[in-house]
């Protein structure tokens, strides 16, 4: 029996902005932008929403496991617009991410070419003779004992562009996979003593820890500087208020 993939969400919580020309959303980690061409019946982001919306043009994109900021244009002109803002590289883009380990540097910028769909798993090398030019400035937000949260601003737009940028420094996303071990972040890493009450125990963040929570577009129609943010996610605030409380 084939899976009807349906998840239940709240699309008017996850809006951030609704107008003739576009849409902004929270992006909820785990949900793909687009049809996912290995399950077919799998719910998507853009699907979800043309139910109640109409017709929907990709603007750019977040990877499956990344929640925050996403734009859709609602219209041909606004798509055209936005897209040019992308590649033209006013849109000013803003990550936050938990990260395993710590850094000598409070801030960095890092400019190293990248190469998409290089090797057998798909992922995306810093390659200086093949790569496209991608910049990344970083900077530290807070250390805790074995993990830091840092914000990373591309000036590029990069297939795993901050994920690969982050790793070339020595500090791999949590949870991620592909770039690092993949590991997730637990409780009985950050509490002392704690031990789980049953069974085995759940992470508190088991999925790709980086969040895009601020993007600064141009309106396509009015030109007006729209500035939008997307709150943490719960596993997200809950991991950071864990990481806050036991700090030492």
């Amino acid at each position: 029996m084939k899976s009807t993939g349906l998840l239940k969400f709240n699309l008017d919580q996850l809006l951030l902005w609704v107008d003739d020309s576009l849409l902004a959303i929270n992006k909820p980690a785990g949900l793909p932008t687009l049809l996912d061409g290995y399950d077919p019946y799998a719910p998507h982001l853009k699907g979800l929403f043309e139910n109640s919306y109409g017709s929907l043009w990709i603007v750019h994109r977040l990877d499956r496991e990344t929640s925050g900021v996403l734009v859709l244009a609602r219209n041909p002109h606004a798509h055209r617009n936005l897209s040019l803002q992308f590649e033209n590289r006013s849109v000013s883009k803003v990550y936050h991410a938990l990260v395993m380990g710590s850094s000598p540097w409070d801030e960095k910028r890092v400019a190293l070419p990248l190469r998409p769909d290089a090797d057998r798993q798909h992922r995306t090398l810093v390659d200086p003779y093949q790569g496209k030019p991608a910049v990344t400035n970083l900077r530290v937000l807070e250390r805790f004992r074995l993990y830091t949260l840092v914000e990373a601003c591309p000036e590029t737009g990069r297939t795993h562009q901050v994920r690969v940028h982050l790793a070339s420094t020595g500090l791999a996303v949590a949870a991620d996979g592909l770039y690092g071990s993949g590991a997730g972040v637990y409780l009985s890493q950050i509490k002392p003593r704690y031990k789980p009450s049953r069974g085995e125990e759940r992470p508190l963040l088991g999925r790709l820890g980086l969040h895009a929570c601020a993007l600064k577009i141009q309106h396509p129609v009015t030109s007006d500087l729209i500035n939008l943010e997307a709150p943490y996610p719960k596993d997200f605030e809950t991991t950071l208020r864990n990481l806050r409380k036991f700090r030492r």
